[in-house]
């Protein structure tokens, strides 16, 4: 009788020991869950606050995110006027909101965290130089199936990155894939000919999804060379991905919440095992290629995996290289930045000379007398103007989290602090640009970019300092190289069903999409 006694004693200590650990678990949980919703934010308000930027009240958890999410919807919902060019109200409504009533040192509330909108040049310009003070925000952990790569990288992990992707993106590569550019142009304004050509005067074709196959035909010609029909197939599907993170990012995070096997959340990982595998197989097969020397390294894939190799050699350390699930998501990255700032670039650029005759002339002039009725060569394509990309640069905003204690400006802002750099508010700042900042006007960068800016960090479409992206080179040639030719062979203005909408969704985009009347030259 004793010993029962004695066990079941034992196990009434067992469990109220476990009672008490799972107590002291629920106490630590809740008072983090506590922390994060409510006492860390107001810490971090008074402190913002006593340096003298404005905002609301922090609201428990969601912060500004109804009214910021209502403004939005206000905003999109009637288009702009055809000749409106001033979108800040439109795509960043509530950040227009804010500061026309707290003065330019402001802040938001993006749920728990304190949003402090920069628009002081030099102070972006800082923002920029630093980038190890200053990174990357901390995405929801859905959006990665899209692409990780460089972008998402920090630090020693990012300049190992970077120092190996540079030579697929050196200025001399990019010119030795012009020819593969040229071919996926030539096919586009060849489809577009044939179109015309059916009617007698003018046609209506919508562009914008020209301009998405064309740029993801690029990539897959100048990223995968020969396994050119599978660089398609990747392509089909991270458009599909795309739109799944999209819809995934508008609802509110929740930890755990992918891993439950809804709908969505199954084909999402369907496509990230799919890209990976055939980006997988694409790479084995050049490995193989390279350890026998039969492979080409005339891509960006083949220039990436010899420069990946030449650093392992180096180092006699594979440590020093890319493991091939690195390179996976280099490739994954390829698409989603080579396809999306092209492809918007191109559309708005095309809008905006629809609209401004004399400037479209002028711009097919300038073709004709550098180039003739043949292939654009490289040196002159430099001489097209960036305008459209001041007006519409690729994405509204760029965000920075502060990860430790950290002087900006005249500020001293805490770790936890997340910062927006919005491109199109400065792009758009009449303090800068002058009076007619919303205005379609190419001859203000006749002088060159810095003269523009009267040297100050006004113009960054692509971001700036050591982290400016990395295919930028590649977009503005591959652009410019399509402009070329569309303008030595067709006049265009807007169609009368064209429905002005700008949405920013990863990028600058036409909602209703850009159908323009074309006619054969």
């Amino acid at each position: 009788i004793g010993g029962r006694k004695h066990k079941v004693m034992e196990i009434v200590a067992y469990y109220f020991l476990a009672l008490f650990l799972l107590s002291i678990t629920f106490v630590i949980y809740a008072w983090r869950l506590l922390d994060w919703a409510w006492f860390r934010p107001r810490k971090l308000e008074k402190c913002l606050r006593k340096q003298g930027l404005k905002g609301n009240s922090y609201k428990l958890i969601y912060g500004d995110i109804k009214e910021l999410s209502k403004s939005i919807e206000d905003a999109k919902s009637k288009p702009l006027n055809v000749s409106d060019d001033d979108l800040t109200p439109r795509i960043l409504p509530y950040f227009v909101q804010t500061i026309k009533k707290y003065g330019k040192n402001c802040f938001i509330w993006v749920g728990p965290k304190p949003l402090v909108i920069v628009g002081d040049p030099e102070v972006i310009r800082d923002v920029f130089s630093k980038h190890a003070l200053y990174q990357k925000p901390k995405y929801p952990p859905q959006t990665k199936s899209l692409a990780k790569g460089i972008l998402s990288y920090e630090e020693d992990k990012w300049a190992k990155h970077r120092k190996i992707l540079n030579p697929a993106f050196h200025m001399e590569k990019i010119k030795d894939m012009l020819h593969a550019v040229h071919l996926s142009c030539s096919e586009m304004v060849s489809q577009w000919e044939e179109v015309v050509s059916m009617k007698e005067s003018s046609t209506e074709l919508d562009i914008w999804p020209y301009f998405q196959r064309l740029t993801s035909d690029v990539i897959s010609r100048t990223a995968f060379g020969s396994n050119y029909e599978e660089g398609r197939k990747i392509f089909e599907l991270q458009k599909e991905q795309a739109n799944h993170v999209i819809e995934v990012s508008r609802t509110l995070y929740i930890p755990g919440w992918r891993f439950l096997p809804t709908k969505r959340h199954r084909r999402m990982k369907e496509i990230e095992r799919e890209v990976q595998a055939t980006i997988r197989g694409i790479i084995d097969k050049r490995v193989k290629g390279m350890k026998a020397g039969e492979a080409n390294t005339d891509d960006l894939l083949g220039i990436l995996l010899e420069s990946n190799l030449k650093e392992i050699e180096q180092h006699g350390n594979k440590n020093f290289g890319m493991t091939i699930k690195d390179v996976i998501e280099e490739c994954k990255l390829f698409f989603f930045a080579g396809q999306e700032t092209t492809s918007v670039w191109l559309v708005w650029t095309m809008i905006l000379l629809s609209r401004h005759s004399d400037w479209q002339v002028r711009a097919r002039e300038e073709v004709l007398q550098l180039f003739g009725d043949g292939m654009p060569e490289f040196d002159g394509l430099n001489r097209l103007k960036v305008e459209s990309l001041r007006l519409y640069p690729p994405t509204a905003a760029l965000g920075r989290r502060i990860t430790t204690k950290t002087k900006l400006g005249e500020l001293t802002l805490p770790e936890g602090v997340m910062l927006s750099l919005p491109t199109i508010l400065v792009h758009h700042d009449k303090e800068i640009w002058g009076e007619d900042a919303t205005k379609f006007k190419p001859e203000r960068f006749s002088e060159g970019i810095s003269k523009a800016t009267k040297g100050q960090m006004a113009f960054f479409p692509f971001g700036a300092g050591p982290r400016i992206c990395i295919v930028l080179n590649f977009a503005m040639i591959e652009a410019k190289m399509a402009m070329a030719m569309i303008l030595q062979r067709f006049a265009f203005e807007l169609s009368p069903s064209y429905t002005h909408a700008p949405q920013s969704v990863i990028t600058m985009q036409p909602k209703y999409g850009a159908p323009l009347m074309l006619h054969k030259l």
